[in-house]
């Protein structure tokens, strides 16, 4: 028997019409896709809140520094005030020394708060990306910051963290996803419809060739893979399962949060108060111990006091505000809205 050669040339397409797996895959694709996106959503609120906190410490630093500035300007006054009287020969020599000694102090938390400056300045390029020697501007200070008089609600912050959280809204979408995959696998089991086609030319030699197609509708109904479907099945199940696990214990994670920022905040606000009330008394102590060192009445003593005591009013305003500008921070974290900060 002798072969008879041929000639086939063809092409063929072929099309699924309706496949039930095909599209469960695909919509766990999107539900993938839009988890990448949350979670990139989250890392930029990471970083927005590591920015925000350096930008409070160059602030704070500043503000800081303002302070010392001003403490510094009373000591030298101070000291003046302290030579003039024993020149005129109505002051003793340790009004001088007090002067000095608190010019000198203060002289040495100045040059600490000029050296925070820096390195918090340091921080917060390395925190922006930026070249460590670009130059800093602030558009603001630390006082300039908005202050409310009243606190959100527990129940307006819970909602916002729920609908803004990106990891909230990340670990939605790994269980949906989780979720899709299980349907999908299942979806296996269903049948499905292809469409087919091809058409070719068939002959002995290339001047004698025949056309010829086929084309058709194709059912295709699975029966038995091995158990292998039951197994996958059953692998995205304890995932979802593992899924939702996470996502409970982050939901509590972010309801904790808000509430202790919550918290924060209302503390760090009556301290603000407290710490404002406490300086204008203590610069009212200070004019006062001013004005009878002035007229003789009294040493310095009551004056270098009063002053130690405005020192330490004007750092626990700073840390006032700095205590309640983070909180605020915090919440706009807790609640997912860190960029949202005005």
């Amino acid at each position: 028997i002798s072969g008879v050669n041929t000639i086939d040339v063809r092409g063929r397409v072929q099309m699924n019409l309706l496949d039930f797996g095909a599209l469960g895959r695909a919509r766990r694709a999107q539900s993938a896709a839009r988890a990448s996106q949350a979670d990139a959503v989250s890392a930029a609120e990471q970083a927005a809140a590591l920015a925000a906190t350096a930008y409070l410490r160059v602030q704070r630093a500043d503000a800081q520094l303002a302070a010392r500035l001003a403490d510094s300007v009373l000591a030298d006054s101070l000291l003046l005030i302290a030579r003039d009287q024993l020149a005129a020969g109505v002051g003793v020599a340790l009004d001088v020394t007090r002067a000095e000694a608190q010019v000198a102090t203060v002289r040495a938390q100045l040059i600490a708060a000029r050296n925070e400056r820096n390195r918090t300045r340091l921080d917060l390029l390395r925190a922006l990306g930026l070249p460590l020697d670009a130059p800093v501007q602030l558009s603001d200070s630390l006082s300039t910051l908005p202050v409310a008089d009243t606190l959100p609600s527990e129940a307006a912050a819970m909602e916002r963290a729920r609908r803004s959280r990106p990891d909230l809204r990340a670990a939605e979408a790994q269980l949906a996803a989780a979720q899709q995959s299980v349907h999908a696998v299942k979806s296996e089991r269903l049948p499905s419809i292809s469409a087919f086609g091809d058409e070719g030319w068939i002959g002995i030699n290339m001047s004698h060739l025949l056309n010829t197609y086929t084309w058709g509708v194709q059912l295709s109904i699975p029966i038995f893979d091995g158990l292998r479907r039951e197994g996958r099945i059953e692998e995205q199940q304890a995932l979802v399962r593992e899924l939702s696990v996470r996502r409970r214990d982050l939901q509590q994670q972010v309801a904790i949060q808000v509430r202790a920022a919550l918290l924060d905040l209302a503390s760090a606000r009556e301290q603000l108060d407290a710490a404002r009330e406490r300086l204008r008394l203590t610069q009212q102590e200070v004019a006062q111990a001013q004005d009878r060192f002035r007229t003789g009445v009294a040493g310095n003593a009551d004056v270098i006091t009063a002053s130690f005591d405005l020192n330490n009013a004007r750092t626990l305003l700073v840390d006032a505000l700095t205590a309640y500008h983070s909180a605020r921070v915090a919440l706009a974290q807790a609640e997912g809205a860190v960029t949202e900060l005005p």
